[in-house]
């Protein structure tokens, strides 16, 4: 068989089959009791995938529906406002990134507003670390900062308490006891910085089939100058870039079934595939909420996601997250005993609450930028062989979201972020040997695609992953292992012009 045509020939197999389980999945569709009958037929005929690549589908030139950015593609494109918002919604938008990129500085200051920082921090912006509302890197050098991401630490539960707490799911994590469950690598005048985040790399290679080569950096992660005290033998570290923030309030309106039906966590359909539900606290309601935010699905809601950002990466206190001293330990006295910005009459927290809803209500409705050139041949021909490797197995196409989502301009639209919002192990490749929540060491969540081939435009960079370790598309796919290697050999196997196509689909999203 003509190799270039074999994975059309697997293709049409595995979409009979989909197209079949959706057909089946259609009469079994009614946890979304969110939709009508007529409604629930009429949804799983427009999320079926598709078998046709001769053109693209209706609406796939708008990614995020109708909240989909139509203005001009640049530096700015993660950075506008979702498209059908209201007069009175655009004015709290440019309202909340006023705040999103205020600078804060420690206290005491005359500037009551602004006060609070720190102690000890990462950024003195939400800005500073999603530049452009976009992807965050690893230092490029010596003289390069970090302040783009962020190193997590934990160690391993020593009580019983809290092996109870973690199992539960009361807790992300256990903090090492003088650290905390993060690295702030900035301080105030008062309160020295912990550390700085050092990482150097390994060069592999990767052979593909038809002889081609590819360089694959291996990092390595560490902390030069801890400021308090020596590091422990087993403090687990793990690298986190800031991810991108567009279309997050779409996947916060992804009805919680259509997440729940995708989990195979014990593979019962024998595909390889085991996506299982990351099960997280949910603050505001004391309950346990599915995880839908972070590296590792961590997060349930995009409020309590910048409630810890808040709290971990400035050093600011919010209702949900009320310690002035932020991620500080009992050790940490001065940093614990340091002046606060939190003000009596703003009520608690050093962010009150209308700073956050503001700053959530912003980060909410920040737009995926329409697609560009959707119906172009070499984008089809990387479209159909994007499914034909498997990809959509776990980057999941499309949703039609919630009529019952908490904004009007996020309910009932059809969207294609390419993503399960599932937990799935992708191999000791990719392991940060540090679990988190209910997450092993090896599993992360499928990041959502959209948008992915604006990095370089927004961001001025190409790095990818959770720590920045691929320098290009094809290095972030080759590195997938574990449930997505099967998908990784497939694409490894194309010829040199296929896998040009697929990379062109993917920067077209």
């Amino acid at each position: 068989m003509d190799r270039r045509r074999h994975p059309v020939a697997v293709l049409t197999a595995v979409l009979a089959f989909a197209g079949a389980a959706v057909c089946i999945a259609a009469g079994t569709m009614d946890y979304r009791d969110d939709l009508t009958a007529e409604d629930r037929l009429r949804v799983a005929a427009v999320t079926r995938p598709t078998t046709d690549f001769s053109k693209a589908e209706p609406s796939e030139g708008r990614p995020g529906g109708a909240a989909t950015s139509q203005k001009r593609i640049n530096r700015d494109a993660f950075s506008n406002a979702s498209a059908n918002l209201g007069f009175e919604e655009e004015q709290r938008f440019k309202i909340g990134n006023g705040f999103f990129r205020k600078l804060w500085i420690a206290s005491p200051s005359s500037t009551l507003a602004s006060d609070g920082l720190g102690p000890l921090y990462n950024a003195p912006s939400c800005q500073r670390c999603h530049l452009k509302d976009g992807r965050g890197h690893p230092p490029e050098g010596d003289n390069d900062s970090a302040t783009t991401m962020l190193l997590r630490l934990s160690v391993p539960a020593e009580t019983a308490e809290q092996t109870a707490s973690l199992a539960d799911h009361r807790v992300l994590a256990i903090p090492d006891p003088v650290y905390g469950g993060q690295l702030q690598d900035f301080g105030t005048t008062r309160v020295p910085a912990e550390g700085r985040v050092t990482v150097s790399y390994q060069e592999q290679s990767f052979l593909f089939p038809d002889g081609e080569t590819a360089s694959l950096r291996k990092p390595l992660f560490g902390i030069a100058d801890p400021a308090y005290g020596p590091l422990r033998d087993d403090l687990m570290i793990s690298p986190r870039v800031a991810p991108q923030m567009i279309g997050l309030g779409l996947l916060e309106a992804i009805y919680p079934g259509d997440i729940i039906a995708q989990a195979d966590p014990d593979d019962r359909n024998g595909d390889g595939i085991s996506g299982r539900v990351s099960h997280v606290p949910d603050d505001a309601t004391g309950t346990t909420g599915i995880g839908r935010f972070g590296w590792k699905a961590e997060q349930p809601t995009i409020r309590q996601q910048s409630a810890h950002a808040f709290a971990g990466d400035l050093g600011i206190s919010t209702d949900l997250m009320p310690d002035v001293w932020g991620d500080c330990t009992e050790t940490q006295t001065a940093c614990r005993t340091a002046p606060h910005g939190e003000q009596e009459s703003q009520g608690p927290g050093e962010a009150p609450a209308m700073v956050l809803d503001l700053v959530t209500f912003y980060s909410t409705n920040l737009a995926v930028p329409k697609r560009r050139r959707p119906n172009s041949p070499d984008r089809l021909a990387g479209k159909e062989l994007f499914y034909a490797s498997g990809c959509t197995a776990c980057h999941t196409p499309k949703y039609v979201t919630s009529r019952e989502a908490e904004r009007a301009a996020h309910r009932f639209q059809l969207i294609w972020p390419y993503t399960d919002m599932l937990l799935h192990d992708m191999g000791e490749g990719l392991s940060d040997h540090r679990p988190m929540a209910n997450a092993g060491a090896t599993e992360w969540r499928t990041p959502p695609l959209w948008g992915i081939g604006l990095t370089p435009t927004v961001n001025g960079h190409s790095y990818y992953l959770h720590d920045g370790r691929a320098r290009n598309l094809t290095e972030a796919i080759l590195w997938h292992g574990g449930e997505a290697l099967t998908a990784r050999d497939a694409f490894a196997a194309l010829t040199r012009e296929e896998r040009d196509q697929l990379l062109t689909f993917l920067e077209s999203l």
